[in-house]
C-alpha cells in the first residue's frame, strides 16, 4: 500500500500570534507533532503533500472571514512548520479532494491510502476524509498532528460521520 500524508490547512492565519482569538490552537504542539510526522513520512519514503485553503479575496470574504483571503500572507503555509516537497495544492472548500490536481498526483503516484493531519478535525480534516471515502479513496486521520477549536458535541458528531464512512483514527 502507498501512502502519502496529508499535511492540511497549516497556514499562518491559523496559527501566528495574530490570528483571530477563535483559532486557539497550541502552535507550538501542533507544528511540532506536525513536522515530526512530516519528517517520520519522508524518511519512510511516503509522498508528503501541503493543502491550503483559499477564500477568494473580494470585500464580503474580506469582512465575513477575514482569513485565508487569497494573496495575503495570512493564506501561506505556516513560517514554522517544514516543507519538504512541492506538492502544494489550494482548495476553495473543505474537502482537499475538490482540487482535480491533487487528484491526478494521487493517481499519477498510485497512493492508495492518506493519512491526514493539521486543521481542522471538524473541518477540512474531516470534509478531506468524507471526500476521499466518497471517491473510494482511503484515508485515516491522524490523532497526532490534528486537532480542532470546535465544542465536544460537534467533533462527537464528527466521529460518528466519520466511522458510519469507514474513516478511523490512528
Amino acid at each position: 500500500m502507498k501512502t502519502a500524508l496529508i499535511v492540511i490547512d497549516m497556514q499562518n492565519d491559523y496559527l501566528c500570534d495574530k490570528r483571530k482569538p477563535r483559532f486557539t490552537y497550541d502552535t507550538d504542539k501542533l507544528v511540532g507533532d506536525v513536522n515530526a510526522l512530516i519528517h517520520e513520512y519522508r524518511d519512510n519514503g511516503c509522498e508528503v503533500i501541503y493543502i491550503r485553503h483559499i477564500i477568494q479575496n473580494l470585500p464580503t470574504n474580506r469582512l465575513l472571514f477575514g482569513y485565508s483571503i487569497a494573496g495575503t500572507e495570512g493564506a501561506e503555509l505556516y513560517g514554522g512548520l517544514d516543507i519538504v516537497s512541492e506538492h502544494i495544492f489550494d482548495k476553495l472548500v473543505g474537502d482537499a479532494l475538490s482540487n482535480k490536481q491533487l487528484r491526478e498526483l494521487i493517481q499519477q503516484k498510485g497512493i492508495d491510502m492518506l493519512h491526514l493531519c493539521g486543521l481542522d478535525e471538524c473541518g477540512c480534516v474531516t470534509s478531506t476524509a468524507l471526500g476521499a471515502a466518497k471517491r473510494g479513496i482511503k484515508a485515516e486521520i491522524l490523532r497526532r498532528g490534528t486537532v480542532s477549536v470546535f465544542p465536544a458535541k460537534k467533533i462527537e458528531k464528527a466521529h460518528q460521520k466519520l466511522e458510519k464512512a469507514g474513516i478511523r483514527f490512528i
